[in-house]
């Protein structure tokens, strides 16, 4: 599609996570995979599409509008999905309600600006593999994925495979203590 970029936003690790994710990608014994590369690991919140400038731009100003608190998302469970082919991390319980109110934030900012977004409920997951064909009989430690900022994201593809850059990053509000009170 010419003149466009395809985006979605989401959250990006910080170097503890990443490392964590990398190390786990490379303790699990499956063969003909193929790993996400560890500067790609994520968790989508809203997957926009092809956006093109107009819409990008609408949709950029109306995050900002968003505000959201930090949130933990444990990821404690390695999924099969059979029908994208997926290794994933999940989260046994479900995600914490900051997490679904801003990934529906997103999802209702977006259609606000007229892009046609995936309506099923929020299920988040990392991709850790594409190409699976089963799960691996592995037990994992759980990996905290502590939240503190959400990003838009463009999908770059070149001679190596797709590339995902942050084009903008949008910080949580941090809650405050009134005197006397521990948060």
């Amino acid at each position: 599609m010419p003149d466009t970029l395809r985006l979605f936003f989401a959250l990006w690790p910080d170097n503890e996570t990443r490392l964590a994710l990398t190390r786990l990608g490379q303790s699990i014994p499956a063969k003909n995979l193929k790993w996400v590369q560890p500067h790609n690991l994520h968790v989508t919140l809203a997957f926009l599409g092809h956006v093109d400038a107009a819409a990008e731009l609408s949709i950029t100003q109306s995050a900002a509008n968003i505000t959201a608190q930090p949130f933990v998302l444990t990821f404690d469970s390695l999924s099969y999905w059979s029908k994208p082919r997926i290794l994933c991390l999940t989260c046994l319980q479900p995600a914490p309600e900051k997490a679904v109110t801003l990934a529906s934030a997103l999802v209702a900012a977006a259609a606000n600006c007229g892009l046609q977004i995936d309506s099923r409920p929020y299920t988040p997951h990392i991709t850790l593999a594409r190409h699976a064909r089963y799960l691996p009989n592995i037990k994992i430690e759980p990996i905290a994925w502590r939240a503190e900022s959400f990003c838009l994201v463009k999908s770059c593809s070149g001679p190596d495979g797709v590339c995902y850059k942050v084009i903008q990053q949008w910080p949580f509000i941090k809650p405050t203590a009134s005197p006397g009170q521990c948060l």
